[in-house]
Parts: structure tokens; sequence; C-alpha cells
């Protein structure tokens, strides 16, 4: 009875913290908002995918990258992707955060553009692997197919790969973005053929550290054992929508300090 009473209580914790979270105040201090400036679905993903590839290390600085990374693209991500010359691709060598360079940048707006030509864009590919529980499968197929063209080797470590024991915290990240839609409007929600019970939760030392605390994680590193550990915690509080207990975990990491 005590431990069921444990469990009730851990749920009700952690439903009223993603009620304190999963608002749209959050939005202006997260680098989701790049994704929220525009309504073309294709300009979203693109949007999304791009801030979300260089969300590691200060915030603050990855929301203003993520937002020179946009006007560089002339506010038109979609656009630039399908309709962009040499010449445009030029202009984004300046661009750096951190270790994702020009180079890198102008490497993945050739492979997004070869996703959309032949491969029915974003969405499509993800969607195409996707398994009952899980979009790891899915992940590690999205980066065979993002570097199927002529790419630079440097450019493949900013993709992560679940079957290489990563956690992905990144793309797990952009799927919760583009994947769930519960009306609180934060996360975009605007692909269908995907549900929000197939994702796993963005896994970070944020977000690993309260997991540790709350008992809802042994493992001690972050990879895709600790996924796989977190990821049946969570789905037994909620098996329909198990990471909008992303929102507690970081919010307790990052605001509260927990």
């Amino acid at each position: 009875m005590a431990k069921s009473l444990k469990f009730l209580e851990l749920k009700d914790f952690l439903d009223e913290k993603v009620s304190l979270y999963n608002h749209p105040k959050f939005i202006e201090s997260d680098p989701i908002q790049i994704p929220h400036q525009f309504s073309l679905k294709e300009d979203i993903e693109i949007a999304a995918f791009l801030a979300a590839t260089i969300a590691w290390g200060n915030r603050k600085s990855i929301i203003n990258n993520a937002h020179k990374m946009m006007q560089l693209m002339h506010q038109s991500p979609y656009d630039f992707v399908l309709n962009h010359t040499n010449e445009d691709l030029k202009q984004l060598n300046t661009f750096v955060h951190r270790t994702f360079n020009g180079d890198d940048f102008i490497q993945f707006i050739k492979s997004l553009k070869h996703l959309y030509t032949k491969h029915n864009g974003l969405e499509a590919v993800f969607a195409h692997h996707a398994e009952t529980n899980s979009m790891q499968h899915a992940i590690h197929e999205f980066k065979l197919k993002f570097f199927e063209i002529q790419h630079l080797k440097r450019t493949t470590k900013h993709i992560s790969d679940p079957l290489k024991n990563s956690a992905a915290k990144r793309i797990n990240m952009f799927l919760r973005w583009m994947v769930r839609n519960d009306g609180a409007g934060v996360d975009l929600g605007i692909w269908k053929s995907i549900k929000p019970s197939q994702l796993s939760c963005p896994l970070d030392v944020h977000s690993g550290n309260v997991a540790r605390k709350l008992g809802l994680l042994k493992r001690s590193q972050n990879d895709t054992k600790a996924l796989a550990e977190l990821d049946a915690k969570l789905r037994k509080l909620d098996p329909t929508d198990p990471v909008k207990y992303d929102f507690a975990l970081f919010g307790l990491g990052v605001f509260e300090k927990f």
C-alpha cells in the first residue's frame, strides 16, 4: 500500500510541476521560441531542428545564435533550404556556436534539402521508422538518411545516434516540440503521424540529476540505457504522454535548483 501511495504522491508532485512550467511564459527563456516565430509547417520544423541542434551550453547564447541562423536564412528557412545559391551558402560561413561552425551549417542545409526533395521531409523520415513506444531506431535511421549524400565527416557528430549509446537529448527535444499538442501553447504539435506515447524524454545533466533524486533513475551515466530506464518509469506515470514530465524535471533542475 505504502508503495502505491508513494507512486501517487510522486505523480501528483510531478503533475503539479508540469502545470507550472508547461506554460506560454516558459517560451521567453527557451529555444522553442525560434520555431514559434513561423506559421508554415516546413519553416517551423526546420527552425526547430536547427535550434535544437545547437541547444547546448548557455541558454541565452543558444537563443541568440539560433536567431542568427534564421537571419542568415532571410527568415524563410524552408525557401532557403530548397532554393539557396552557392552565394547564399557562403554567407553561412561566419556562423559559429561552440563546435558547430559555418561548414556544419552549410552541410545541414544541403542534407535538409536532400530530405525534402528525396524523402518527403523531416516528418516523413521519422514517422517511417517510428516504433510503437520508441523513436530511438527512427533517430538512427534519420541520421543515416541525413548523411547519405556527400558530407563532411566532422559534421556527423552533431546528430546523435541512440544505437551508439547516446541519449540523443537534442533530437528527443526536437521531437517533443513537433509531436506534443496538449493545448498549453508551448510545444508546437504540428506532426500528426507520430503519437506523444512514442516519444522519449530529453535526458541531460539537469533532468538526469533530478530524476535520480526522485528515484526515477538509478543508472549514473546519461546514455541510451539510462534513457530506457527513465522512459519506462515515465510511461508508468502517464502512458499516453510520458514526456510531459520533461517540463517538471527541467524546471526543477534549472529553475528550482532541486
